[in-house]
Formats: structure tokens, C-alpha cells, sequence
């Protein structure tokens, strides 16, 4: 509990909602809240996924080293093989893991996978060698990366995009981490490979990811431009040529769009095929979360989470299910239902998976991100019906995060995702442990048990749902379909089998690493620069660059940009042309904020200057002196990685929703408790009833469960969860009020939607003589009382 004076008014509230409460057990799991069972769930499923892979893995016994074993089921179904396509996924999640937080142990499992790739790409298959690259396409081996001779659906051309993926991700960290020369050596023979086969291959049909139909597959095509789009740009990055690649990746991008239909708004998986299906098929939102791009916007082309397109598309998808599957029998439209492949399955009587269910969950996940990043939400007649279905009163139309239909909209999509995520607790068993389906009727797991692409589904939306995206990969280069006809250019690859890679010791970060909530702040009257803490442990460098938040608050008007300029390369080196844009993606009525990260070399000094470009290009600086700031890591930051009581691997992350910014503000001065400090700051006195408006960067409001709040010994009943309610537009207003009733103390509860990380809490009183005296915070805790 804690004491305060008698009468309250809250500003902004935030408390860390992120883990179970110690000595839980996993037998009470299906009575625990959604956020309580992901925090345990996490864990769990990682342990599980890394037990995958071998050679070290605890189920993965006799796997070569590097292998990522499907399942531990070695019959009915036998899915003791380690298939291209989902050791790609499950290594693209460890390495958007790894690149968000530097792990020792992590990187060796990414190393041991890539030397493996390198092995695999050189094993003659019932689908070729790699003399022309058609032995890429195979899409299965042994354990053992020996080769599969059995029938199977082959090829599936699918595989060498996820790979290349995959390698780019980490050959991004290593360039962008000082180590180059690896990336060069190790990881380019590897990707100049699979690179050249998409150039080769991508008209021709193949094996969907189900492995059923012979056609063209739009996961598949959406893999192929995503590889192509960032080959391209790696090459460039270490000096190389990714051969045909930009004649290509836009052809590719073309012929994408013909997977769509407006005859019912959603995608035809599989087109070149007559198999008597609808199209409806989760390879669809699977396309959408794995081309997912935070800084892609809401483009259609790329078939963004939140574009019109794919939230159409996941309408019609999660529909086709609501009437096959008994468990989903009454759920009104609009709420979550489990999800399988495609209605039509019948493998093993077609089920509902799991990792269809969680990747339904995570498109919404990524739309809410890319809203808020937006700072708009885009009705078009296309994802009418899907708005409607959460929203009854949306209409065509933008609405901006200001308004109240952004807001009642993000709160409808986040209930739904929601459920979806609680479907697949509901039929998950007490273990946590996630086999591949769970029967359509009762719900019981079924198929193969422990499936490694079922953990990384789970992970990866609940990271989403956490806020926690991987790097852009730079879709917004490639996003333009070319006028007229498509064009289908194919160029006869060069291939050669790629020497072992080597990784030399020790390569860690060179470059600031995200690894907690602390930030140091630069004190402007108008902006802030806020620095957050470099890597510094036994298995982590200090940075030798610093991400820095630049945010400027400044009245804007329609075709005006903030843009950065400053004395280093990273700012233009004074270069009005080539200065860096700041968003506006937090920039509301009552908030005029422009904020972009940068990375700049710690401890050097540099000034810099804030400007305002035209839509003409007409540039107005700010006025004399240059601003200055020298980034420096902060002393003493956390380890990268810190185990939990149960030895499990606690991955400590930022929360983008969470408040990154410490307000300092001045106390009211109240008779009797001794505050009469000077607050004159040789101005002669000001008024501080908005000062900590520029430091306002994430609100939690739309996180909060309002319904849910309880707060003892108030005054007035239902006074609490009222002064909650208030918006930070209203947070000046004198009513409502909170006040103590029988003595001078007050406790709340406030529960949040969400895994969130509080940084700071804000507090104003009303106009009396006392003010809160003592202020205490319990984290996870639903059993505080007044005894």
C-alpha cells in the first residue's frame, strides 16, 4: 500500500506487466491471464526450440551439428528431417533475436547453422545438384544433412529465399559491427548461391510450404522479392554485385499482384493449379508477418500487415474457418476462432495449428505497430468489412491516432489479436508443450509433438505483441510494380560450393545494442537527444556507436519536414541535402513531436541544427547557436542476457509503447509539507503546467484495462478508474478527483492489456494544502491489501 494526501489526480500511469508471479505453478496455466501465460509460455518454448537443434540440442540427439530437427516424432508422423524452409523461419527469429540483443550463446547456434547451409548447399538430391542450382530446391534432408532419396513434393523453391534472409540478417550484424570481412568470407559464397537460383528459377512452379499443390505459390513469390530486394542491397553494402537482381525483383513484385482477387477481396494461394480449393489459405497471412517491414508503411504491393489488402485477406482467411472446426461452433464474427491451413485440409481430418492460429494473432500485432508508426489508421472499400466487423461505425476514411476512432479501432484490433493468442492457450496443455495441430472438435494436440516451428510462431508473436520488430529490410526500396506487363527475365546462375565459413573469436558487438530501459537526456529547450545504454558485460562490447533519439517539438503544417543536419557524416556534415528526416509518426494535436534514432560515434562531439524543408525545398534553419552533444554509453549497463530462477533465458527487451523519456518537473508548492523551494530559475518565476509536454514520447493509456481497475479506501466509488480514464489532453482539468475516505492512504490496482515497461509515472494534485507523501509500486501483484 502506500500513503498520500487526501486528494489525487493521475496524469499518466505505467507499471512493467511482463512476468509470471514467482512460484506460479505451470498446472494452474489455462486459469492464468493471457500476459501471464506468455511471460511463462516464452521461456518455455525457447528452451523447447533450442533443444531442436543440433548437435547440442536435448531432443535433437545424432542431428548434425547446425540442424534444425522439424520434431522429435519419429513416426506417426516420422518428422525426424530437417526441411530448408522451416530451419530458415526458425533461425530468421533467433537472428532478429540475436540483433536485438547480443546473446553469445544465440550466435553460436547461428554460426553452426550457417556452416551447415554451406554443407547442404553442395548434397547432390532426387531434385539436382548444385552444377545448375536445381539441387537447391530440394526440400528436406536427414538429420544428418545427408541426403532424402524418398518420393516427396519436390521442388520447393522457397527454401533458398529463406535462407538468403536468414544469412542477410546476420551478415547485416556483422557489417554493421565492425566485422566485414566475415560477412565477405562466410556468409556471401553461401547467399551469392541462393540468390542466383531465384534469378534462375522464380517463373517456374513448384511445392507449396504445405507440400501438396505444384504450382506457384504466393509465399513463395513474396520470398523470392523479399530475398532479391535485400540481396541487392547487401552486395552493395560489401562491395559485390548481386547479379540480375534489380531486373528481377521488380518482375517478381509484378507477378505477386496476380495472386489477388477483388471477386471476394483476399489472396489465391496457389495460382497455375486446379485443386479444387477456394485459394483461402493461411500461406497468406504467413506471407503477410514474414515480409512484415516496420518501416514499410501500410503498402499493399509488399502486402503489409496493414494494408488493405492483408487485412481483407484475414478476413476472408479467419471466416473460411469459423464453420469447419467444432471448437470454433458460436463465436461471433469478429472474434477469434482457431485456424488450419486451408478449410479444405484433410490431413489428419484437417485441424486447426498452431503456428496458424499465433501467426493470425501477430498480422494484427504488426498492423497495430505499423499504425502507431503511421500515426493513422487507412479505411479504404477494400478492409471496410474487416473494420466493420470489430468497429460497427467505420466508415472510408483516415483517422489520425488523435481522434476517437483510431483509438476505439487499435483497442478493437488489439482484443482480437488477443484472441487468438488466447485460442491457442485454450488448447494448449499444462506443459506448454506445442505439437503441430489440435483436433477440430476437441482440441486435444495431435500430429507431431514438440514441432520447432510451432515454439517459433509463438515467440515471434508474442514479441510482436510486445512491441519487439526486427530491423526494416527495406521494402519501401522496392516497392513499385512496373507499369504494363511484368516481364519474366530468368539468368542462368553461376554456383559454387562455398568453403567451410569460419567465424573468428569473439566478435562482439561493436555498436550500441538495445538491452534496457535507461536513457540519459539532454536537457533543450525545445528538443532532446536521448541516448540508450550501450552492451557491457563479459560477452559484450562497449559501443563504439550510439543510437540517439533526436525529438523536436514544433508546429507543423501539411508539406513541411523536420529534418536534422550536423557537422558529422551521419548528420550531412552540414549538407541541408543530405540531412536526415525526422518522423512525424508521434506528432499530435496536443503533442507537436518529430523524433528519429541516428547512430553516431560515441564520444565524439558534434553540433547540429534542426530545419524545416518545404514541400518546395525551401529550407528554414533554426535560429543561432548550434545545438551540441556528445554521445558517451552509460556507465555500468545490464548484461545482455540474465537467467531467471529456473535457469531459463530472460530476453530483456524495449517496449516501444512504453515511456522512453524521464519528465522532470517541478513540484506544486503546498503549505505545511515543507516545499517552499525556489522555482524563480532566474526568470522571475513561469508557470509549470506543461512542462513535461516534450517529454511525452509513448502514452500507455491505450494499455490500460479501465474495466479492471480497483482502487481501496476511496472516497468516491468508481473515482479512481474515472481519474485513470482521463486523456493527457484532459490531465489539467480539476474533475474528477480521487480522495481517501477513511484515512490518509489509497491503493490501486491497474492492470494492463499488455506486456509493457514502465519508465516513469506522473502524478499531479489538486489545489489543497497536502500532497502525496510517500509513493510505493508493486509490480505483478494482485493480492496487495490494507492488511
Amino acid at each position: 500500500m502506500f500513503g498520500i494526501g487526501p486528494t489525487l489526480l493521475v496524469g499518466l500511469l505505467a507499471i512493467q506487466n511482463a512476468f509470471a508471479l514467482p512460484g506460479t505453478s505451470r498446472a494452474h496455466l489455462e486459469k492464468r491471464d493471457l500476459d501471464s501465460w506468455i511471460a511463462t509460455q516464452g521461456p518455455y518454448s525457447l528452451t523447447k526450440l533450442l533443444c531442436n537443434i543440433g548437435s547440442a540440442g536435448c531432443s535433437a540427439s545424432g542431428a548434425a551439428s547446425g540442424a534444425v530437427v522439424a520434431s522429435p516424432s519419429k513416426s506417426d508422423p516420422d518428422y525426424w528431417y530437417s526441411w530448408s524452409r522451416d530451419s530458415a523461419l526458425v533461425f530468421k527469429y533467433l537472428v532478429d533475436n540475436f540483433s536485438n540483443e547480443y546473446s553469445e550463446s544465440l550466435q553460436t547456434e547461428i554460426q553452426n547453422y550457417i556452416i551447415a547451409q554451406a554443407k547442404v548447399q553442395g548434397v547432390s538430391n532426387p531434385s539436382g545438384s548444385l552444377s545448375d542450382g536445381s539441387g537447391l530446391g530440394e526440400p528436406k534432408f536427414e538429420v544428418t544433412l545427408d541426403a532424402f532419396t524418398g518420393d516427396w513434393g519436390r521442388p520447393q523453391r522457397d527454401g533458398p529465399a529463406l535462407r538468403a534472409i536468414v544469412l542477410i540478417g546476420y551478415g547485416n550484424w556483422l557489417v554493421d559491427n565492425g566485422y566485414s570481412d566475415t560477412a565477405v568470407s562466410a556468409i556471401w559464397p553461401i547467399l551469392a548461391n541462393d540468390l542466383a537460383y531465384v534469378v534462375q528459377y522464380w517463373t517456374q512452379v513448384g511445392f507449396d510450404l504445405w507440400e501438396e499443390v505444384d504450382g506457384n505459390s504466393f509465399f513463395t513469390t513474396a520470398s523470392h522479392h523479399r530475398s532479391l530486394v535485400e540481396g541487392i542491397a547487401f552486395a552493395a553494402k560489401i562491395g559485390k554485385t548481386c547479379n540480375n537482381c534489380a531486373t528481377v525483383a521488380p518482375q517478381v513484385l509484378c507477378y505477386q499482384q496476380t495472386y489477388w482477387t477483388s471477386n471476394g477481396n483476399y489472396i489465391v494461394s496457389n495460382i497455375n493449379v486446379n485443386n479444387g480449393r477456394t485459394g483461402k489459405d493461411v500461406n497468406s497471412i504467413l506471407t503477410s508477418i514474414h515480409n512484415f517491414d516496420p518501416a514499410g508503411g501500410c503498402d499493399a504491393n509488399t502486402f503489409q500487415p496493414c494494408s488493405d489488402r492483408a487485412l481483407a485477406n484475414h478476413k476472408a482467411v479467419a471466416d473460411s474457418f469459423r464453420s469447419v472446426y467444432s471448437i470454433n461452433s458460436g463465436i461471433a464474427q469478429g472474434a477469434a476462432v482457431a485456424i488450419g491451413r486451408y478449410s479444405e485440409d484433410v490431413y489428419y481430418n484437417g485441424n486447426p495449428w498452431y503456428l496458424a492460429t499465433f501467426a493470425a494473432a501477430e498480422q494484427l500485432y504488426d498492423a497495430l505497430y505499423q499504425w502507431n508508426a503511421v500515426g493513422s489508421i487507412a479505411i479504404t472499400d477494400v478492409s471496410l468489412a474487416f473494420f466493420q466487423d470489430l468497429y460497427s461505425s467505420a466508415a472510408v476514411g483516415t483517422y489520425a491516432t488523435s481522434s476517437a476512432e483510431y483509438t476505439a479501432i487499435v483497442a478493437a484490433v488489439k482484443t482480437y489479436a488477443d484472441g487468438f493468442m488466447t485460442k491457442a492457450q485454450e488448447y494448449t496443455p499444462s506443459t506448454g508443450a506445442l505439437s503441430e495441430q489440435f483436433d477440430r472438435s476437441s482440441g486435444t494436440p495431435l500430429s507431431a509433438a514438440d514441432l520447432t516451428w510451432s515454439y517459433a510462431s509463438f515467440l515471434s508473436a508474442a514479441d510482436r505483441r510486445a512491441g519487439i520488430v526486427p530491423a526494416s529490410w527495406g521494402s519501401t526500396s522496392g516497392n513499385t510494380v512496373p507499369s504494363g506487363s511484368c516481364g519474366n527475365s530468368v539468368y542462368s546462375g553461376s554456383y559454387s560450393q562455398a568453403s567451410t565459413p569460419t567465424f573468428p573469436a569473439s566478435q562482439t558487438p561493436g555498436t550500441g545494442v538495445p538491452t534496457g530501459t535507461a536513457t540519459t537526456s539532454v536537457p533543450s529547450s525545445t528538443g532532446t537527444a536521448t541516448t540508450p545504454p550501450a552492451t557491457s558485460s563479459t560477452s559484450c562490447a562497449i559501443a563504439a556507436t550510439v543510437a540517439v533519439t533526436f525529438n523536436e517539438v514544433v508546429t507543423t503544417v501539411v508539406g513541411q519536414t523536420i529534418k536534422i543536419v550536423g557537422s558529422v557524416a551521419a548528420l550531412g556534415s552540414w549538407n541541408t541535402a543530405s540531412a536526415i528526416a525526422l518522423s512525424a509518426s508521434g506528432y499530435t494535436t496536443s503533442n507537436h513531436l518529430w523524433s528519429v534514432s541516428v547512430n553516431l560515434p560515441a564520444g565524439t562531439a558534434f553540433t547540429y541544427k534542426f530545419i524545416n524543408v518545404a514541400s518546395d525545398g525551401t529550407v528554414t534553419w533554426e535560429s543561432d547557436p548550434n545545438r551540441s552533444y556528445t554521445p558517451r554509453p552509460p556507465p555500468n549497463p545490464p548484461p545482455c542476457w540474465q537467467r531467471d530462477k529456473t535457469g531459463q533465458l530472460d530476453h530483456k527487451v524495449l517496449n516501444p509503447h512504453a515511456s522512453l523519456t524521464m519528465s522532470h518537473h517541478c513540484h506544486d508548492e503546498h503549505d505545511g509539507h515543507d516545499h517552499g523551494h525556489d522555482h524563480s530559475h532566474g526568470d522571475g518565476g513561469h508557470d509549470h503546467s506543461d512542462d513535461i509536454t516534450p517529454a511525452i514520447q509513448h502514452s500507455l493509456y491505450q494499455h490500460i484495462d479501465f474495466d479492471a481497475i480497483r482502487t481501496l479506501n476511496e472516497a468516491t466509488p468508481g473515482s479512481g478508474a474515472a481519474v485513470v480514464k482521463k486523456t493527457w489532453a484532459e490531465r489539467l482539468e480539476e474533475s474528477p478527483e480521487l480522495e481517501s475516505d477513511a484515512d490518509e492512504q489509497l491503493l490501486m490496482h491497474i492492470p494492463f492489456t499488455g506486456q509493457i515497461k514502465l519508465h516513469s509515472i506522473l502524478i499531479r494534485t489538486s489545489q489543497s494544502s497536502s500532497a502525496p507523501r510517500t509513493l510505493k509500486v508493486f509490480v505483478n501483484r494482485n493480492d496487495v491489501d490494507f492488511d
